[in-house]
């Protein structure tokens, strides 16, 4: 069996929200209930999983900037 980067990606970030909130899916669903509607961008998202976020290009941050007004 293939090891697939995406679902493992996934899983780790499954795992890691359910580490976050002591594995009570009471407390997980309630968060995602408060989060549920507001729009954050990638790097606001990397940001709080503690990633690294490299530095887009303003082209791409204005592409990125549109595409979000739009929907």
């Amino acid at each position: 069996m293939c090891d697939d980067p995406i679902v493992a990606e996934v899983r780790r970030a499954r795992d890691e929200l359910a580490r976050k909130f002591n594995y009570d899916i009471q407390v997980i669903c309630a968060d995602l209930m408060r989060r549920q509607g507001k729009t954050i961008s990638i790097e606001e998202l990397r940001a709080s999983a503690g990633e690294m976020v490299p530095t887009l290009r303003n082209a791409d941050s204005a592409a990125v900037s549109q595409a979000t007004e739009r929907e």
